[in-house]
């Protein structure tokens, strides 16, 4: 049913009463007209019928995706305490998370399990205030747009890549009107010259990272992480979902082309270590156009694919597992990127002894290169201390390296990493392969908290690192993950940076 507020009635009733008197070939008649296509396709308080059982819901979630059961838990969260609001809408959701772990997918799932219609709007393809909010006289805004197209005031809205925004100051202001709940009911139009309601719009932002989200528009969200998968959750992925719609889509019967469980790992290892699930679906599809050709020319006979067949169909495996530890002055650091958490190898070499210096080499954003040069000041100030020689650095010229330098690496969590690969280095001892930390280090030595817990832990797992070292003040980050997660991890919290040496150097 529309409820059209009374100055839009009254806006309309004006302009049908001046086409009245307008010449039809008028080019004002022509704007005209289309100003009221426009004002009277807007669904003015027509809203579809919410189904809100959160059974149903779950229910829903748990058929589109495996796993990722905390965030299927905050969704109900969310939408219980909108049930008790009497409407599902106020904050938006912002799904924060590298791609391809199912971002999108969940938005539409949320649509599906709601029964609302599901519309989606790129932020990167906006380049200015007036795309969103319109501009007079010539087009409609993208929202307003959008709800004519839906037919209802309350669709689900996904805002994808929220995070492109970067310094766009206007177009960063307008979300923040769109979201916000004292002012969204009023939401003004520039081309419409009039307000219309967006506060029965459920709006899903997606990101890969929260970084260059403006601050004002990230406290108006409610931030939900997805880390990634592990490897038993992509074979898992894989086998319940991805592997019988690829066969579906390709119209080729599951029993005729099957992929063992073992051969499933091995394209995940050796060739999909990515946190989403992009490249692995890639892998996948190419298996299944070769498997394809071998069924036609081999008959009736069915192709069965196992963990001997992989590297015939795929060529040789990308990634190769191989102790990432050498030599001293090499340490595994754990960090997050827009492609989701990673493992960071940090290389530290003494270069000549002529003169002393430090050298930063890696594609490293500021934050991490100040973390560099407190680190590097601190183990210079404390070698006597931690059994080095006092003198090393003094003639030496050391040269700090994290390799994959085409790759942006910033943030401040690396800081005991660069500091343990330069003690390792002085004092010419390696670390242990299988260890990998995170922290970030102060000059008294302090080991402070960082974020990405999760994503970092996670891409620990996936590369088999199971010994890890965290801040104490993320013990709590770390308990609030997941069961299958945290199993079979050791895990040591440490507030300074002399209970790190005890650990790398098996010191008591």
């Amino acid at each position: 049913m529309l409820v059209v507020p009374e100055p839009v009635r009254e806006r309309i009733e004006e302009l049908l009463q001046r086409l009245a008197l307008m010449q039809n070939g008028s080019p004002e008649h022509a704007g005209s007209c289309r100003y009221l296509d426009v004002i009277t396709s807007l669904p003015w308080g027509r809203c579809s019928e919410d189904k809100i059982e959160l059974d149903r819901v779950r229910a829903v979630l748990d058929r589109n995706h495996e796993g990722l059961d905390d965030v299927k838990t905050r969704i109900v969260e969310f939408l219980a305490l909108s049930i008790f609001k009497g409407r599902i809408a106020g904050p938006a959701v912002l799904l924060v998370g590298p791609p391809g772990v199912g971002k999108t997918t969940i938005a539409k799932a949320i649509a599906e399990a709601l029964g609302r219609a599901f519309y989606r709007l790129s932020v990167a393809g906006l380049r200015g205030e007036e795309q969103l909010k319109g501009k007079w006289g010539t087009t409609p805004g993208r929202l307003a747009q959008v709800l004519s197209q839906a037919g209802i005031a309350n669709p689900v809205l996904l805002l994808r890549d929220v995070d492109s925004l970067g310094a766009s100051g206007e177009l960063a202001s307008a979300l923040l009107e769109a979201f916000d709940s004292e002012q969204n009911s009023r939401f003004w139009d520039h081309y419409l010259d009039l307000p219309f309601d967006l506060s029965q719009v459920l709006f899903i932002c997606t990101a890969s990272q929260t970084d260059t989200i403006p601050t004002a528009l990230l406290d108006r969200m409610q931030v939900i992480r997805l880390a990634g998968y592990m490897t038993d959750e992509k074979i898992a992925i894989a086998r319940k979902h991805l592997w019988p719609r690829l066969c579906d889509s390709a119209g080729v019967r599951q029993n005729r082309v099957q992929i063992s469980k073992a051969a499933l790992r091995q394209v995940v290892e050796g060739y999909a270590r990515e946190a989403g699930m992009r490249t692995f679906e890639q892998q996948l599809s190419r298996i299944l156009r070769k498997a394809a050709v071998k069924l036609l020319q081999g008959g009736a006979k069915p192709v069965r694919i196992g963990i001997a067949d992989v590297e015939a169909y795929l060529g040789a495996p990308f990634y190769r597992y191989e102790p990432p530890i050498t030599s001293a002055g090499s340490a595994i650091g754990l960090a997050v990127t827009a492609k989701g958490g990673t493992i960071l190898f940090i290389e530290a070499a003494k270069v000549h002894t002529r003169n002393r210096g430090f050298k930063l080499t890696g594609m490293l954003g500021n934050v991490m290169k100040e973390s560099a040069e407190i680190a590097y000041s601190y183990i210079a100030a404390n070698l006597e201390r931690f059994k080095a020689n006092p003198a090393f650095f003094d003639d030496s010229f050391v040269h700090l390296h994290v390799p994959e330098g085409a790759t942006h690496k910033n943030g401040p969590s690396a800081g005991i990493t660069i500091a343990t690969a330069l003690l390792s280095l002085a004092r010419n001892q390696r670390l242990p392969s299988s260890l990998a930390m995170t922290g970030e280090l102060t000059l008294s030595g302090k080991v402070l908290s960082v974020g990405g817990i999760r994503e970092k832990v996670t891409a620990a797992r996936r590369v088999k690192v199971m010994e890890i070292i965290l801040p104490e003040y993320n013990r709590r980050d770390f308990s609030e993950l997941p069961d299958h997660v945290r199993k079979g991890l050791t895990v040591h919290f440490v507030r300074s940076y002399p209970e790190v040496v005890r650990i790398v150097f098996s010191e008591s």
